[in-house]
């Protein structure tokens, strides 16, 4: 049976359960509305998002990419694409992507006498983590990590700085990807160790905290080094792929958004004593907009089903899915915008909230270039190296 085959005989498996799943996660795109966020995004402090917690709770978002045996739900990507895509749609000012990019790779790590503390505190909600990997000189690919991991006087020492780290303020740990000799690691390191220093950096969407951190001679233990090499260097890579589809997700819900609210704008505003959407220049692109979210959620949800299921193109879907969001997300904004006039682009209209979102899942784990990139190189070298 081929890939394709494979994915549509489990498609309506994967609805079903989809479907439950959509139903709690529309709840919290109710309950927390676009002014909501408006009033919560300027706050960066560990108890500032004690309102969403029972928002939080209500849907386990932090039991979703912890598995079962660390007293989480254990989904699949699917699932999870389905409740990121929610999130995105309330435009959710919370460490959820973090946490699933985090807890992917404590998972995936092979040292459960490590990760698993950390697993089950943040399957019951109890920890915040994060993941720290670009630098100031780096992109998206862990080989380019420079940090390392130092021995001065028979004692393991960081010293660096890592850039754009997603909600390190609130993070109870925060997961380091360095260097031990020539080979990858990642270190597990408490908020608030001495010598630790977290900044805020400025960013286009509020609700999505980014931050310096820099370490200067920061002691650590064996215990926190949770793995090294091969172990290491899976791990991030499988972490990143499924981190990458939850931000395509996340991409689709902006746009889910942007064309409700756009088709419902065009029904209502009226001009030359009609409504707008009657015009046919209007109603292409509320066409547009369809056809580009509607493919845009397709590229997705195969994504997430070939990581689940091992498919040999999984990570050219999960390329093709992150390159095409990322320009069609870009595309329906842009269109929203214009189909809603001077209010699209104000401070008063949420629509600013979703775009800005887009925009920044746009650059997180490589943009549309990046990811054409991989799919031309996953092509050149072919199937033995895919």
């Amino acid at each position: 049976m081929t890939n394709v085959s494979s994915f549509i005989f489990a498609w309506n498996e994967l609805n079903r359960v989809a479907a439950g799943l959509l139903g709690t996660g529309q709840r919290l795109a109710k309950d927390l509305n676009g002014k909501h966020c408006v009033l919560l995004m300027g706050a960066a402090t560990p108890g500032s998002l004690d309102e969403l917690s029972y928002l939080a709770d209500s849907i386990h978002l932090a039991d979703h990419p912890c598995p079962s045996n660390s007293e989480g739900l254990g989904l699949g990507l699917v699932e999870l694409a389905v409740v990121a895509e929610e999130t995105s749609r309330a435009s959710l000012p919370g460490p959820f992507l973090p946490t699933v990019w985090a807890a992917t790779l404590l998972s995936r790590l092979g040292n459960p006498a490590l990760t698993s503390p950390y697993l089950n505190s943040i399957a019951e909600g109890k920890f915040k983590v994060t993941v720290a990997l670009l630098e100031p000189e780096t992109g998206w690919n862990p080989e380019d990590v420079q940090l390392h991991l130092e021995k001065t006087n028979g004692a393991w020492q960081l010293i660096g700085r890592k850039t754009f780290v997603l909600d390190a303020e609130i993070a109870d740990v925060i997961l380091f990807v360095v260097r031990q000799g020539q080979d990858l690691a990642v270190v597990a390191v408490p908020r608030g160790t001495p010598g630790m220093t977290i900044k805020a950096t400025p960013a286009l969407d509020a609700t999505r905290k980014l931050y310096d951190v820099a370490v200067q001679d920061v002691l650590i233990t064996g215990a926190q080094v949770l793995a090294v090499g091969g172990p290491a260097s899976s791990a991030l890579e499988h972490a990143a792929q499924v981190a990458t589809v939850a931000v395509c997700a996340e991409t689709v819900g902006a746009m889910q958004w942007v064309l409700e609210a756009t088709v419902e704008y065009a029904k209502t505003r009226q001009q030359f004593g009609q409504a707008i959407g009657s015009f046919q220049a209007v109603q292409h692109q509320c066409a547009d907009m369809l056809l580009h979210t509607e493919s845009a959620r397709a590229a997705t949800l195969y994504a997430a089903w070939a990581l689940t299921a091992g498919a040999p193109d999984a990570s050219t879907a999960v390329s093709v899915a992150k390159a095409f969001c990322s320009d069609k997300g870009r595309q329906v904004c842009n269109h929203g915008v214009q189909v809603h006039g001077g209010i699209g682009f104000s401070w008063e209209h949420d629509l600013h909230l979703h775009f800005k979102r887009v925009t920044i899942c746009e650059f997180l784990f490589g943009n549309a270039s990046h990811h054409r990139e991989k799919i031309a190189r996953a092509i050149l070298d072919g199937p033995a190296k895919e």
